[in-house]
């Protein structure tokens, strides 16, 4: 087993993290799959290697001065990281989250001693409310306060060209094909990638289906600290500084399902217990190596750890009332509503209600329509967070046509997930107050897939 090293501090501890090979989700036939197990360093991420190099940085430069106040936007990691950087520096941290951050990652900058604030995570980038507009705001105005920037700081990147290529390459021997990872900032996949690609390796980007860097429309997704979500009201789409888009090859879309699937997958038959991000990158990783041919050898990079996912990717109750699971016995939702027309039928919230007349002339009239974001899109399903209110059809008539749709809508419908059982979507409706003829909307994999009323349930 070995003694391990000795360090003196545990920042020394950031960095060359095991190469673990896959043995039992790798596909008859396909390339090895050896993993990157980014969770093994302190912090539990990757983001250790940005977080120590960013605060290295800035303290030689002076814009971090002894004692000062460490400001970041993050979806958690790297928020975990800086506070476990400024804890072992001496440095005061205050971390900007998104509201959707799990309640595990929260815990754990608190537990560092880090202020957290929190923060509406779907709200256009101009909004001031938007975790790196606050959290800007926050550093401006915090005596001796330095903002990380992960999104635009070249330092980055820089960590990942310095350290992470090196060790993917030292540890496969050279023998590396293919690298896949994730971007979120962009950071690992430009920094790693550039260095490997140097040494003639491909480097394929893993993105969540409907991420915008993958060419996605931008509406939410359920994997977190990966992709570009766009709010549809965000004037200019801006991308990270630090995500050099020229450095991947490709980019392989993964849906929310197929990565959370991965996920327990790799849990349940290889013992690896990571976050959806990983579960990405192998779900990518495993379809590179079905193409990769004999003498390929695939990498993938795991950002963290399923532990501060539990609440989430392992629990089945939230993954069932999403329609990511089925759950293990019946009936179930979608043995009752049937069958089902593919599309569901909306409202722009910007849609007039003259637009939305001509679109109920068209077919069937339904008691309720559903009040999205506008978004550009080709879907034929809708993103349940995109999904913002609901107008009752018998109300239009009293409405002026050139009426905005969404200045009179009400509450979102309630959701269900196809797999849940039908006693327990009943109960957790009745519970909330859902009443018969009122509209339930059908969710698979998060996405709404059709419209039902209460009463289909029983």
């Amino acid at each position: 087993m070995g003694t391990g090293p000795v360090h003196d501090s545990v920042l020394d501890g950031i960095g060359a993290t095991p190469l673990v090979r896959l043995n039992r989700v790798v596909p008859e036939g396909g390339a090895p799959v050896w993993v990157k197990t980014e969770w093994a360093n302190p912090g539990g991420s990757v983001k250790d290697r940005a977080a120590l190099a960013m605060v290295l940085d800035a303290e030689a430069t002076g814009a971090l001065p002894p004692g000062g106040t460490i400001v970041e936007g993050t979806s958690g990691n790297t928020g975990i990281g800086l506070a476990m950087v400024a804890a072992a520096r001496g440095h005061r941290a205050v971390l900007v989250v998104p509201d959707r951050t799990t309640t595990e990652k929260i815990a754990l900058l608190r537990a560092y001693g880090a202020e957290v604030v929190t923060t509406p995570g779907l709200v256009p980038r101009e909004d001031p409310r938007h975790v790196q507009q606050l959290a800007a705001r926050i550093a401006r105005e915090t005596p001796g306060g330095w903002l990380a920037d992960q999104y635009g700081n070249p330092a980055n990147p820089d960590v990942h060209e310095r350290t992470t290529g090196p060790e993917i390459w030292a540890q496969t021997g050279g023998r590396i094909t293919h690298l896949v990872a994730g971007a979120g900032t962009g950071g690992t996949v430009t920094g790693a990638g550039r260095y490997l690609a140097g040494h003639g390796v491909e480097i394929v980007a893993a993105d969540p289906w409907t991420s915008r860097y993958g060419g996605g429309d931008g509406s939410p997704y359920y994997v977190e600290a990966v992709g570009h979500y766009l709010h549809p009201l965000t004037g200019t789409d801006s991308w990270p500084a630090v995500y050099d888009t020229a450095v991947p090859h490709r980019t392989e879309r993964i849906g929310d399902g197929e990565s959370l699937r991965t996920v327990r997958r790799l849990a349940r038959e290889e013992g690896l217990l990571v976050g959806g991000s990983a579960g990405l990158a192998v779900a990518a990783a495993l379809r590179v190596s079905g193409t990769a041919g004999p003498d390929g050898l695939v990498v993938a990079v795991l950002p963290d750890s399923g532990r501060i996912y539990l609440s989430k990717y392992f629990d089945d109750t939230w993954l069932t009332t999403l329609g990511f699971l089925d759950a293990e016995t019946g009936p179930r939702v979608r043995d009752v509503i049937g069958p089902y027309e593919p599309g569901l039928r909306v409202a722009p919230a910007t849609a007039t209600v003259a637009e939305l007349r001509e679109v109920l002339d068209a077919g069937p009239v339904p008691d309720a329509v559903p009040v999205v974001h506008p978004r550009e899109t080709d879907g034929t399903t809708w993103a349940a967070p995109d999904i913002i209110g609901c107008v009752r059809t018998g109300d239009l008539a009293g409405l002026a046509a050139d009426d905005h749709v969404g200045t009179h809508a009400g509450p979102p419908p309630a959701t269900v997930g196809h797999g849940e059982t039908v006693d327990a979507a009943a109960a957790r409706l009745d519970a909330a107050g859902v009443r018969s003829r009122d509209p339930l909307l059908v969710l698979v994999d998060g996405r709404a897939v059709t419209q039902v009323r209460r009463s289909a349930l029983g």
